[in-house]
Formats: structure tokens, C-alpha cells, sequence
């Protein structure tokens, strides 16, 4: 999951990236609103944290802007204590979440995920395709009931293509969102993660469509749903 962090208070924005890096995203920072705005409108993005008090651009023009540009992305906004008036603008400016600051990393994180699953369809934090069960909070997998242990990085593509069940994500996209847009992996380092994924989750669950990409299977309730 690939998210843009928009913060210019360094300290703050350090401290988030570490925590968001550390519950398996993949993140990247924006110090001021122009460059948030031109990243959010041009990169795919799965969500985005902005702060309202940006150099440049404030954060309700950016989230503005976004929006009229027909940018979806899930956004949460990060206000000051107290400032209910911001917080209200936020949410009319087609905000989907806020958090007054300062504020726990847990709650960002519970936040963070709820967006993330809603923008999905998905109404609990535990996702289910073919026959994989991904606990998004404790970040562990299961085949047919069974833990899987996995790293980091096979963790990170599993979830995201369980998160788009039924769906074939591109080689592109799948690398964007593994290694982040600011790293560019080795030409046959995706297909390497994806053998060595089956290799632990069963040769069935990751189906290749050749010449277009990668896709779990949804579950038989969720394809007629």
C-alpha cells in the first residue's frame, strides 16, 4: 500500500513515515502543498495523510483541488487541537477522515485502515480471497486456516492484491506499490517475489495472466455480491 504523507514539520513527518513504514506501507513524504497536489493528482496513490497547514499550498486547497480534479484517493487530514472549524472544512472539502494532533500512531493507523478498506468495499480488517485469510491488524496470513509466515515485502504484495481480489494488477502497478515509486526494483525482482510468495501460500493462490499481470481470487460470495 502505497501512501503519500504530506507534513512540513520534519520531526513529525519522520516520526509518521517510521510508523507507517514499520505497519507495512510504503511511504512517501511531500513538505509543502504545490508538490502534494501535483503528486497526488499524477501518482496512484492509496491513500494520503495530509496535514492542513502547508508552505505553498494549504491543505484544504490541495484536498480541493484533488477533488475537483476527480482525484479519489482516500484522504485523512491532520488539524490542530481544538480546531473543530478546520476539521469541518476538511470533511467538506472531500476529506474522508481527521485526527487532531497530537495524537497516537495506533489511531492513525486504525484510521488509515478503515479508509483504506471502505475505498475497497471491504468491511472488516481481515481479508479474505481464495483461500488466504490476512489479518490486516496483526499482519499475519493463513492458508486454509494455517499461519503463514512471511517478510515484509511478501506480506506487502499478498495484501495488496487481496485487497483488489478479483482484479488483475499489472506488473507496474504491483512494483509501485511493493517498493514505492521512488525505487525502482531489478527487472525480475517481482516475478522472484511472486515464485518465492507461491512457494509459501500454495502454487494456486497468485494466478498469472500472462501479458497483463497478477490477480488473487475473490471468494465465491464476494464475486456474486
Amino acid at each position: 500500500m502505497r501512501i503519500l504523507l504530506v507534513e512540513d514539520e520534519r520531526k513529525i513527518a519522520a516520526d509518521v513515515a517510521e510508523g507507517l513504514g514499520e505497519a507495512g506501507y510504503v511511504v512517501e513524504v511531500s513538505g509543502d502543498g504545490e508538490d502534494a497536489w501535483f503528486r497526488g493528482e499524477t501518482e496512484d496513490y492509496d491513500a494520503m495523510v495530509i496535514d492542513l497547514g502547508l508552505p505553498k499550498l494549504d491543505g484544504l486547497t490541495v484536498i480541493r483541488r484533488l477533488r475537483a480534479a476527480r482525484v479519489t484517493t482516500p484522504i485523512i487530514v491532520l488539524t490542530a487541537r481544538g480546531a473543530w472549524m478546520e476539521r469541518v472544512e476538511g470533511i467538506d472539502a472531500g476529506a474522508d477522515d481527521y485526527l487532531v494532533k497530537p495524537f497516537h500512531m495506533e489511531e492513525l493507523l486504525a484510521r488509515l485502515g478503515a479508509v483504506l478498506r471502505r475505498s475497497a468495499g471491504h468491511a472488516s480488517p481481515r481479508l479474505e480471497a481464495a483461500n488466504l485469510a490476512i489479518d490486516t491488524r496483526r499482519k499475519t496470513v493463513s492458508v486454509d486456516g494455517r499461519v503463514i509466515p512471511l517478510s515484509a515485502l511478501e506480506y506487502r504484495l499478498l495484501r495488496y492484491l487481496a485487497h483488489h481480489a478479483g482484479r488483475i494488477v499489472s506488473q507496474g502497478e504491483l512494483a509501485e506499490h511493493v517498493y514505492g515509486g521512488d525505487r525502482e526494483p531489478d527487472s525480475n525482482a517481482l516475478e522472484v517475489l511472486v515464485a518465492r510468495l507461491r512457494r509459501k501460500v500454495g502454487q494456486h493462490v497468485i494466478d498469472t495472466r500472462r501479458g497483463h499481470g497478477y490477480m488473487v481470487a475473490a471468494r465465491e460470495a464476494e464475486r456474486s455480491s
